[in-house]
C-alpha cells in the first residue's frame, strides 16, 4: 500500500486544490464589484502576447492590474527561475536559509490574506495571514506546510485566472510543461530541489508514503537528504508546486472564460494527467524522478479542445 500511498495523498491534495480554487472563483466577481474593482472584459480565445490598451475605468471604480499578457508573465517567470538558480549555485544556502524562509513565509501570508479578503474584511484576514505565516516559520510539520501551499496556490490560481484567457494559461501551461521536462531531463529541478530541501523551503508538496508521517518535522534528516535517497528507500516523495498551480490557474481562468461546466472538464481531465503521471513513474521509470506537468498540460489541452470545438 505504501508504494501506491504518494499517489493517493496527492490525488486527495489535488482535489482539496481545485474543490478550494472553485470555492474562490465563485467569490471573485462579487468581490471586485463590491470593491469597485474593474477588469476589462477579454474574449476566452484571445492571447495577448504584449500589454494592450486598457479600455476606459468606469467612474468610480479603480483598474485591475494590467497582467492579462503572455509575453511578460513569462518574463517574469522565468527571469525568477534564472535569478534563483545564479542565487543557489553562488550563495551557501546557510547563507539563504534565513532569507528564503522570510520570503516564504510572506508569500504563504499573501496567499491567506488574498482568500481572506474575499469574505472578511481587512481587520480580520490581515492578522490571520500573519498567524499562517508565522505558524508556517516556526512550525515546520509537513502537514502545515502542505496546508499553507495548497493556500497560496489556490490564491494565485483563482486570482489570475480571472485575469487571464483561457488560452493564454494554456500556452503557459504548455511552456512550463516544457520547461518542467527539460530542468527533469538534465537535472537541473532536481539540483534545485536539493538546495531547496537543506533550507527546509521547498516550493512543492511533501508526500509522506506512510500517514504517520504527516506531522515529520522539515528539519528531520528524512527531509533534508529526501533527493539523495534511493526511491524504494524514501520517507516522502515530491510533488512539485508548479504542477498543481498551472493547472489551478487553467480551471480558474476556464470557469471565467467558458463557465463551470467546461471548467470541471478541465479540472477532471487535468486530474486524471496526474494519475497519468504517477503510472508512468511508477511502472516505467521504476521510481525515477518523473515530470508531471507534461501530462496535465496535455490532458488539460484536450479538454480545451472539447470545450472549444464541441
Amino acid at each position: 500500500m505504501s508504494r501506491f500511498a504518494p499517489a493517493l495523498w496527492s490525488v486527495l491534495i489535488y482535489v482539496i486544490a481545485q474543490a478550494l480554487t472553485f470555492v474562490a472563483a465563485f467569490r471573485i466577481n462579487p468581490f471586485l464589484k463590491e470593491s469597485l474593482i474593474y477588469v476589462p472584459p477579454q474574449s476566452p480565445e484571445s492571447i495577448p502576447i504584449l500589454p494592450q490598451p486598457l479600455p476606459p475605468t468606469p467612474p468610480g471604480q479603480t483598474p485591475a492590474p494590467p497582467v492579462n499578457s503572455l509575453g511578460p508573465i513569462l518574463l517574469y517567470f522565468l527571469i525568477l527561475i534564472g535569478v534563483l538558480g545564479i542565487l543557489l549555485f553562488i550563495v551557501p544556502v546557510s547563507a539563504l536559509r534565513m532569507l528564503l524562509r522570510i520570503l516564504f513565509g510572506v508569500l504563504f501570508s499573501w496567499g491567506t490574506f488574498i482568500l481572506l479578503i474575499l469574505w472578511f474584511p481587512v481587520a480580520v484576514a490581515l492578522p490571520a495571514a500573519v498567524v499562517v505565516g508565522l505558524a508556517w516559520f516556526f512550525l515546520t510539520r509537513v502537514w502545515l506546510h502542505n496546508i499553507v501551499m495548497i493556500l497560496a496556490l489556490v490564491a494565485l490560481g483563482a486570482v489570475f485566472g480571472r485575469l487571464i484567457s483561457p488560452w493564454t494559461s494554456m500556452i503557459l501551461v504548455a511552456v512550463m510543461a516544457i520547461y518542467d521536462f527539460l530542468a527533469v531531463r538534465f537535472g537541473y529541478m532536481l539540483w534545485m530541489a536539493k538546495k531547496l530541501t537543506e533550507s527546509s523551503t521547498l516550493p512543492a508538496f511533501i508526500i509522506p508514503h506512510r500517514a504517520s508521517d504527516w506531522n515529520g518535522n522539515l528539519k528531520q534528516s528524512a527531509f533534508t537528504k529526501l533527493t539523495d535517497e534511493a526511491s524504494f528507500e524514501r520517507k516522502y516523495s515530491i510533488l512539485g508546486g508548479g504542477d498543481i498551480g498551472f493547472a489551478l490557474l487553467l480551471t480558474s481562468s476556464t470557469y471565467f472564460g467558458y463557465g463551470l461546466n467546461p471548467s470541471i472538464l478541465v479540472a477532471g481531465l487535468s486530474l486524471v494527467g496526474l494519475l497519468g503521471a504517477y503510472a508512468i513513474q511508477t511502472f516505467i521509470l521504476k521510481g525515477k524522478p518523473m515530470p508531471a506537468l507534461p501530462p496535465i498540460a496535455v490532458l488539460c489541452l484536450i479538454a480545451l479542445l472539447i470545450v472549444r470545438f464541441c
